[in-house]
């Protein structure tokens, strides 16, 4: 990876966390922690590693991204908004009872949006399916990822997939989990220890790699190795901080579903207002 490569997904992921505060600001509620945790992967799937199509959301040969923790929608839809797929200036209409932007992603009612998502465990089940489709229409060059939470890693449902995914072989599917290590009511580690989660999936028939999930270069590392793979599934052990890029949300679990005040929202987006500039500045 360039210098410039590295620097335009930094923007890339700034300007995620920026919607994110934006939307999330907007509706007065939603889940902004969880969100900025996963904003440099989001960044990363929507300006380098997704084969999608912003003119043609529904393109039958896509890659597929599952939203498994789809509680952190305001990530994936500021990821999807600054990729083309419809207006940033939407984001604020997140949650409103008019709006398309509702709380968990809904596919009938967000473009780029391919799965509906809340119920945790669903997601990656539906993900698990759509790769098994996948092999059987002898679509070789789709492939389907989903996002997890480290606290949704708790559902049986999640390790009844992992099953399926190793079983079948899907070596087209691609499994990341985000490790910030809190979830709503804790540290994952109190409330539902599924410590080590790497030898469990290993165990389970992953191919597993770890890695720092707010670092580029690791990040496309780690997608290589699942380009390379043949005969398995891959997961990514994505190592976050929680709230990241917001000084005061950062490790803090209060800010896993709340929103920011008007003096907070200030606080935020001067903050990675000042970020972005420091990136502009490297140009």
């Amino acid at each position: 990876m360039t210098k410039q490569e590295n620097l335009a997904l930094q923007k890339a992921a700034c300007k995620v966390r920026m919607g994110v505060i934006e939307s999330t600001h907007g509706a007065k509620a939603g889940h902004p922690g969880g969100s900025l945790s996963a904003a440099d992967l989001f960044a990363y799937l929507y300006n380098k590693e997704l084969r999608v199509d912003p003119a043609n959301p529904k393109w039958e040969d896509r890659d597929r991204f599952v939203l498994s923790k789809g509680h952190t929608a305001p990530g994936l839809y500021s990821a999807l908004a600054n990729r083309g797929f419809f207006p940033v200036e939407d984001l604020p209409t997140l949650r409103h009872i008019d709006s398309y932007l509702q709380g968990h992603p809904n596919m009938n009612t967000v473009p780029g949006v391919d799965m509906s998502t809340g119920s945790l465990g669903q997601g990656v089940s539906c993900a698990a399916g759509m790769a098994k489709a996948a092999k059987y229409l002898h679509k070789d060059n789709v492939r389907v990822y989903t996002l997890l939470g480290d606290g949704e890693i708790a559902e049986g449902e999640v390790w009844e997939a992992f099953l399926f995914a190793a079983h079948y072989k899907l070596d087209n599917f691609c499994v990341i989990i985000d490790l910030n290590g809190l979830q709503i009511d804790g540290a994952t580690k109190d409330v539902m220890n599924t410590d080590p989660v790497d030898s469990k999936l290993r165990d389970f028939g992953f191919r597993v790699v770890s890695i720092d999930g707010h670092d580029f270069a690791q990040i496309e590392d780690a997608f290589q190795y699942f380009h390379a793979q043949a005969g398995a599934p891959t997961a990514i052990l994505m190592h976050t901080t929680k709230g990241k890029g917001v000084s005061y949300m950062e490790n803090s679990v209060g800010w896993h579903g709340k929103a920011p005040n008007d003096e907070e929202y200030k606080i935020a987006t001067d903050e990675l207002k000042a970020h972005m500039a420091e990136l502009e500045a490297q140009e």
